[in-house]
């Protein structure tokens, strides 16, 4: 005979997987593949920023440009001295090259050859020194007391100095090299002239120079200036020259005798 079956009773429910489930479990972090919500806070902002990649200081700028100028200065100065030593015509670009300690090649990377090399000399060592002339007087100021400033920088910075031997070339050698002389005369004697007339003119127009017509002959004013570098290379060692108190008797003649008090 067969058992009787048993009822089933109540069946039990399931256990609730809500966020407040049993104590001790974790709530849930959200769906499988899912990620969490990065958690805010200072905390994770300072972590952030840590992650990122610091910034980096910038690089010094290249100094190829640095390097390639203090080349050409240096052939500039070597060329000097070989101009100096042998004159223009003996000068070779490879003594020049020597000199300076680099490859004859280079030289040509800045100059295509001797004559552009001098004029450059003459560019940067005397064309600065003829633009002054062209700045008017100080207010309140003469024109004898520009002129003879300019006088006493030309006579200190030109005359005394190797610019000197620049000029001093320019006489003996630029006869047998017009162009030279012509580059000369365009960037150097030319802008004296001009700068030199225009003093002359304004010093007219205040009745310092009496004598109107100096303002045609411009080169009687600064004829000091070239006899101190010519007697410097030539005489000096026999006459020593005070080319500057030379100069100032020269204003003399043509401003007039200065008024002592």
């Amino acid at each position: 005979m067969s058992s009787p079956r048993t009822a089933p009773g109540p069946s039990k429910a399931a256990p609730s997987k809500s966020a407040s489930g049993r104590r001790g479990e974790k709530p849930a972090i959200g769906r499988q593949g899912e990620k969490a919500a990065p958690v805010k806070g200072p905390k994770a902002s300072k972590a952030a920023k840590s992650a990122l990649p610091k910034a980096q200081p910038p690089k010094p700028p290249s100094n190829r440009a640095e390097r390639t100028a203090e080349r050409r200065e240096a052939i500039i100065e070597a060329a000097l001295d070989e101009f100096i030593s042998r004159g223009f015509t003996a000068t070779r670009i490879d003594d020049v090259a020597r000199r300076a300690g680099v490859a004859k090649g280079t030289i040509y990377l800045h100059f295509k050859d001797k004559e552009s090399m001098f004029e450059e000399l003459i560019r940067t060592a005397l064309v600065p020194l003829i633009g002054r002339l062209h700045a008017p007087p100080p207010i309140g100021g003469s024109v004898r007391d520009a002129v003879e400033a300019f006088a006493r920088t030309f006579i200190q910075e030109v005359a005394a100095t190797r610019r000197g031997d620049i000029v001093r070339l320019i006489v003996a050698e630029g006869p047998r090299f017009p162009s030279i002389a012509d580059f000369y005369y365009r960037e150097v004697v030319s802008r004296g002239l001009a700068g030199m007339r225009a003093l002359i003119e304004l010093a007219v127009s205040r009745g310092e120079i009496q004598q109107k017509n100096l303002a045609r002959f411009p080169q009687i004013l600064v004829a000091p200036a070239i006899i101190a570098v010519i007697w410097q290379s030539l005489f000096s060692r026999h006459a020593p020259l005070d080319a500057i108190e030379m100069f100032r008797v020269h204003l003399d003649l043509i401003f007039g005798e200065r008024r002592t008090t």
